[in-house]
């Protein structure tokens, strides 16, 4: 099948490499000329564990091909995702002005029958009216005589993605399920056909209808972020009453109504998704007259928590952090990535700079997003090449995010490098080194002993 993918961004890339690993002929087509001429290298722009290789493999096969000329994709294709940008608008809704340009142009170029999709994030209704400015273009060239066009059927489809950073790739090719939401029998049939070779050992397609479909990704994505702000809420509240919030997380979690996803105590979320989501969800609900009280309340919690590891360092050693160092370790959101969208480490380094601390990082993937963009107007910040020379002299170690390569350091390399065995864990990673017992202080997220009285 040919397809073509409009955005190569993080989804529209691994969409696009993991079609053509089904063997489908695909075209990326995005209108950044030297981000097109670097992938038509085999450069990737973002750190993805597998995604590179899928690149470089069907590039050279062929099946895999970059263009920022829509009109030369579009010929021919039987289906052509949308995975525009959807960034936030300062209302918090999302802001849908490049889904529907790419609608305009596929309305002006088509000239075959064509399922339209949209695969980025999107609010309830934008179907139709990416519908509606194709069926608009489509008019007007018949009107002025274009007979392609008066003859062209076409309908859009929802399909929302549930990619994760970090395992996007095997997201896509093992999903947990496949979410259709079509209005016609073709439509559904020929989106089925296409994901029929992700589902060979079990059909995991849901189809439902086109709302259903779109309210499906931002209802996922907001249940998740409530479990995580209801863990950490339930976290502070162990800290002062000498409950072990690890311990509690499976006390509940082994219940096989909750589960255990999502409820890890931490300094709070971030990334592209769950941020953006949760206020767009929260703007659709008050543009319907729905007071959202719940979402509110979690978009709060997670606000509050991303300051929850400078505050323990303040209370620590006090609001003055002249002559501080604090060592970080962790940049990005997650591991496994280099986003830093939304990042807990952007808000922890700032407030421990502004009060006068230097701080020094690393992290195994994303400094280079930190020293271009997210932390590049900050002069007190210091970036290394491994995870143990930050340490030399710090004031404290501070853990901000879950790589595998912190998750079981040399505690006596740690506390000969630092001036004193202080340790900020802001994901819990140390919990089972019982490191009070090492001579370590040791502060992570909802275990006793961990709080301060202000």
């Amino acid at each position: 099948m040919k397809i073509t993918v409009v955005g190569t961004g993080y989804v529209g890339l691994v969409s696009g490499a993991c079609f053509a690993q089904m063997g489908n002929n695909v075209f990326c087509v995005d209108t950044n000329e030297e981000k097109i001429r670097s992938l038509s290298k085999g450069e990737i722009p973002i750190y993805e564990p597998g995604l590179e290789d899928l690149v470089k493999e069907h590039l050279n096969s062929g099946e895999l091909r970059f263009t920022t000329d829509l009109a030369e994709a579009l010929p021919g294709s039987e289906i052509v995702f949308i995975a525009v940008g959807t960034p936030m608008g300062a209302d918090g809704s999302a802001d849908l002005q490049y889904v529907r340009a790419v609608a305009e142009q596929i309305g002006s170029i088509m000239s075959n029958d064509l399922i339209i999709v949209d695969k980025s994030t999107v609010p309830v209704g934008t179907a139709g009216q990416v519908y509606d400015i194709i069926r608009q273009a489509l008019d007007r060239r018949a009107a002025e005589g274009d007979a392609k066009a008066g003859a062209c059927w076409f309908d859009v489809v929802s399909n929302p993605e549930f990619l994760k950073e970090g395992t996007a790739v095997s997201d896509f090719l093992r999903p947990d399920r496949i979410v259709i939401g079509a209005n016609s029998e073709i439509a559904r049939k020929r989106m089925e056909n296409l994901y029929a070779p992700f589902m060979m050992r079990e059909n995991k397609v849901l189809c439902m209808d086109v709302p259903s479909a779109e309210m499906t990704k931002y209802a996922a994505n907001a249940m998740l972020a409530n479990r995580i702000s209801f863990m950490n809420e339930i976290a502070l509240l162990c800290e002062k009453v000498g409950a072990n919030a690890s311990s509690v997380r499976m006390g509940i979690g082994t219940d096989s109504r909750i589960g255990l996803s999502f409820l890890f105590p931490g300094c709070g979320y971030g990334g592209s998704c769950f941020p953006k989501d949760v206020r767009a969800l929260l703007r659709t609900m008050k543009e319907n007259g729905i007071n959202p009280h719940l979402l509110e309340a979690v978009e709060k919690v997670n606000d509050d928590q991303k300051n929850i590891l400078w505050r323990k360092a303040v209370r620590r050693f006090g609001e003055d952090l002249s002559g501080r160092t604090f060592a970080v370790w962790g940049l990005a959101f997650k591991p496994n990535t280099d986003d830093m969208r939304e990042a807990p480490s952007v808000i922890t380094i700032r407030e421990l700079v502004r009060r006068g601390a230097t701080v020094r990082a690393f992290d195994p993937e994303a400094m280079d997003q930190a020293r271009s963009f997210y932390l590049k107007d900050l002069d007190k910040i210091e970036y290394f090449s491994n995870k143990y020379d930050p340490l030399n002299d710090a004031d404290a170690l501070v853990l901000i995010t879950e790589w595998s390569v912190f998750r079981s350091p040399d505690f006596n390399e740690i506390r000969s490098r630092l001036k004193a065995p202080i340790i900020f864990d802001g994901r819990n990673q140390f919990e089972r080194f019982e490191l009070p017992k090492m001579g370590f202080e040791y502060y992570p997220i909802g275990i006793p002993g961990s709080n301060f009285e202000d």
